[in-house]
Order: structure tokens, then sequence, then C-alpha cells
């Protein structure tokens, strides 16, 4: 058992087999083990590889079924509720062969874990909420509204600002990989604190970052609306709570309900940084990690 626990954690990329579908993970790092589900849904795994984390943890950054080279649903583009995604994860932990593990979401991929954690906290050693929400639908929608609008008076005269704003308009209307990913590349500076100012920097991933589309129904054609306000004073699993304070998508005043609905949860505020602050401050975000782990562990 030590020996395939091995060679499913080793440096690189590896597929198993749930359900008879290809799960398709890879691993960077070392120390205890922490899953990291990306967000879109659909962006590719890439977008949330974080090096300064994998210094102290072995990154399992996964590939959700329905994105990149994970297989596909019979009804794809639909199905990919938050309920298969879990079950999914699940059976990834089973076949790796891990009893307990970090787990940590981001934006999408946080609505994900908190539905894992809910379902199965005795899987989890801690989680990690890194700009998730508590609900999503017609107030997240205004919420992020709102908050786009603040970063369009905070960048007013930038002569990109106009194809942020299509990319913003364009992001809930398509449905083809290569349109939603255009979508995506245009709006890509609104998920940045500063990105014009650091444009030389974060070019490349504005360049090279892709999305395959997901819809937002279930195999039943009805939309897989999250409100877990209800639950989440329920669950019982050590939580960190981690947000840029410019973040568009999951902003500030999400990350507060979450934090205020958790018990015990710990709250962290990344300053400098919106949506993507594992790329604007690594340190700082690889801190907050590091001293939640620390603490879980003493």
């Amino acid at each position: 058992m030590q020996n395939e626990l091995t060679d499913h954690l080793s440096p690189g990329s590896h597929d198993v087999v749930v359900d008879g579908l290809r799960q398709r993970y890879h691993v960077y790092g070392s120390g205890p083990v922490c899953v990291a589900c990306p967000g879109g849904p659909g962006v590719i795994w890439e977008s949330l590889r974080m090096p300064a984390v994998e210094d102290f943890l072995t990154m399992v950054y996964v590939e959700p079924l329905g994105t990149g080279d994970s297989g596909r649903l019979a009804s794809h583009p639909h199905g990919y509720t938050r309920e298969r995604y879990t079950r999914a994860l699940a059976g990834l932990l089973d076949r790796i062969g891990l009893d307990q593990v970090y787990l940590l979401g981001h934006s999408h991929g946080g609505f994900v874990a908190q539905h894992f954690a809910l379902n199965h906290p005795e899987r989890l050693n801690g989680l990690v909420l890194y700009s998730s929400a508590p609900v999503t639908g017609p107030e997240h929608m205004a919420e992020a509204a709102s908050r786009m609008g603040e970063f369009v008076q905070r960048n007013e005269g930038q002569p990109d600002l106009p194809r942020v704003l299509s990319g913003f308009q364009a992001s809930g209307a398509v449905t083809d990989c290569a349109r939603i990913t255009e979508a995506l590349r245009d709006l890509l500076p609104a998920f940045f604190a500063r990105y014009w100012e650091r444009e030389e920097e974060f070019r490349g991933i504005r360049e090279s970052i892709t999305c395959t589309y997901i819809s937002p129904l279930g195999e039943d054609q009805q939309p897989d609306l999250i409100d877990d306000r209800a639950a989440l004073p329920a669950l019982s699993v050590p939580t960190l709570v981690l947000v840029g304070h410019y973040d568009v998508t999951c902003g500030p005043r999400w990350a507060g309900e979450l934090h205020a609905l958790i018990p015990e949860s710990r709250l962290a505020t990344l300053k400098d940084s919106g949506h993507l602050g594992h790329m604007e401050e690594p340190e700082e975000f690889a801190g907050a990690v590091h001293d939640f782990v620390r603490s879980v562990a003493s």
C-alpha cells in the first residue's frame, strides 16, 4: 500500500479512473497533502499553481471532470453539479489511498470544496476557501457587478478597459470553449488589483489561460444554484477563508459572510490582491496557508 501511495503522489501528472471516467491530477511539492480545486468551472488547472505553497505542502492539483484531460460526462457540457464533483473528489481520494487531506478550493472550486466539507468532513484535516462565497445566483451577480463598477472607477481612462468590460458582459452568455476562453482573457485584468501596473509580469497568463465551457445546468437541465448559508454553521472542519481585498468575483463581503457562518474559522485578507492573490502576493498567500496548517497540526 505504501509503495502504491508513493507512486500516486510522485511528482508529475497522473490518471486514475473514477466511476468509469478518467480523472487527471498533478503533484508538486512536499509535506502534508493538499488537494486543490481550480475555478471557473473549466479554467485550466495551471492557473492555480502556487509554488510558494509547494515548499511545505504536497499539492495535488485536480483537473475536474469535464475540464482539460479529465473525462467528460455523457451529458457534457451539462451535469457538472457540486454533487457530481464531490463524488469525483471522494473517488480520487479513495483511488490514491488517502484517508484525510487538506482541501483548497478557489472560486468555483471553493463552492465544490464547501459542498465536499459539508458532506465528508471526516476526510479533511482542514479546508481553505479561497475567493469563495456562500451563495450564487442573482445576489452574487449583483455584488460582482457592483465590484466591477468599483474596478472601472479605479481604472478610469485605461485604454484596455473597454476590452475588459466586453469580456465581463460576454462571460455569462457564451457557450463554447473558444469564446469562453476569449472572454476570460479579455476579462482577466479585473482579476488583479493592479494588472496594468504589473502587465509585464502578468501578460503571459492572460495570453495562455484557457477555459472549457461547462454549463451551469445539471443533467435535469436545472441550474445548480448554491446557498450554503443555512448549512455552514454546522461545518466542523478547521477552515481558513482567504480573499483579496480587490476581488471582483468573490470579494470581501462573501469572505466576511463565510467567516461569520463557519464556526472558529480564520479570515485572511490579502491587501493588494484581486481574485488571484496566489500570483499577486505569493509570499503573503503562502504565509496565511502555512500559519493555518501549522495551527491545525499543533
